[in-house]
């Protein structure tokens, strides 16, 4: 007898509805008044095994909220949530074991201890066998390059080295779903590159799936083939980096490199910005008027002596920061996590 098909696999995460709400007191001290803030307000979102998400949103706008019900250190108001197929406020312990949490700016190594001791213990809390994690000490040894400090007290430990430690414990108990929050902030370009490099194999490699909280939009373009955008507690894009460039209408940047200075370009299809010497910026984009890049391009070489030419898209951090203040098109689309999207609000 032949057996049924596998179905597609359970999502990681799985968020239906998900609300939570807090009661703030606010005014004089002799005339408070309590009002109640929905710090995250129908949030439906999956995360299919092997992804890494991008997880946005200014201060204020929900994101550490959400985090905490994920991992289980907050119960979500209203709503369904399951974190590999636990509700995480319940089963905290169980989940625990099967995920691996960093927080940029919290350690969750031993401070007076040699780093090497400080993952020891980090086996013990977890309960791996000896044999497993001498083998995955070694193989996060070699891949973040923690040889060097392996018994240097956690304190004496530069940030960036601090950050890899706390990446090894994270991940010694070979967890399914790593959940990082800011690991990138304050580091030095050097460290910054070597920690996207890990996680970019780390994900290639073993299929973890990966959840990003960060401001360090470097992380996200880098790393994320999917980016959701929270603002006021709602969320209000799911989908590509493409995707997100295109709701925010900035135009695309032509930097022309003119053998030697000359007047303004003037061409169909293209604005001018400005110059200096012979460098020129051209607008591209953002209304209908404007051209095909490819014959802007052609235009300018025809007409004019050029050295270099350069298309700049636009940085994400700019095209994020234009949603927050209102300029996104207001035109829902389906995301790929299957949510509705709304409008972000200023």
């Amino acid at each position: 007898m032949s057996s049924m098909p596998a179905g597609p696999p359970a999502p990681v995460i799985d968020a239906h509805g998900l609300g939570r709400s807090f009661t703030v007191s606010e005014g004089p001290l002799l005339r408070r008044r309590r009002r109640t803030v929905d710090a995250v307000d129908g949030v439906t979102f999956q995360v299919r095994p092997g992804e890494v998400v991008g997880y946005l949103g200014p201060n204020g706008a929900g994101k550490s909220t959400t985090m905490k019900m994920l991992i289980g250190l907050l119960a979500p108001g209203r709503g369904r949530l399951r974190v590999l197929g636990l509700e995480p406020a319940r089963f905290r312990t169980r989940l625990a074991a099967r995920i691996g949490i960093v927080f940029g700016q919290r350690t969750s190594l031993w401070w007076d201890l040699p780093l090497r001791d400080s993952l020891a213990l980090t086996r013990h809390l977890y309960r791996v066998p000896a044999r497993d994690h001498a083998r995955r000490l070694e193989e996060l040894s070699d891949l973040l390059e923690l040889g060097p400090f392996l018994h240097t007290p956690v304190r004496q430990l530069s940030l960036g080295q601090r950050m890899r430690g706390d990446l090894t414990a994270a991940l010694l108990h070979a967890p399914e779903l790593l959940v990082l929050d800011e690991p990138t902030i304050g580091l030095d370009v050097v460290s910054k590159a070597a920690i996207r490099s890990f996680l970019s194999r780390l994900n290639a490699e073993h299929g973890t799936t990966v959840l990003l909280t960060t401001h360090d939009l470097g992380d996200v373009e880098r790393l994320c083939r999917r980016v959701m955008v929270i603002d006021h507690g709602r969320l209000a894009y799911d989908g590509d980096l493409a995707g997100l460039r295109d709701r925010a209408p900035r135009p695309r940047a032509l930097v022309v490199d003119l053998a030697e200075p000359g007047p303004p370009i003037r061409v169909p299809g293209a604005r001018f910005v400005r110059r200096q010497g012979p460098r020129q910026w051209l607008g591209l984009g953002g209304n209908p008027l404007d051209g095909n890049p490819a014959e802007v391009i052609a235009e300018v070489a025809r007409e004019h002596r050029v050295a270099d030419l350069t298309v700049q898209e636009p940085d994400i951090e700019e095209v994020v920061a234009r949603l927050y203040t209102g300029d996104a098109e207001s035109v829902p689309a389906e995301g790929a996590g299957g949510c509705r999207r709304g409008r972000l609000q200023p």
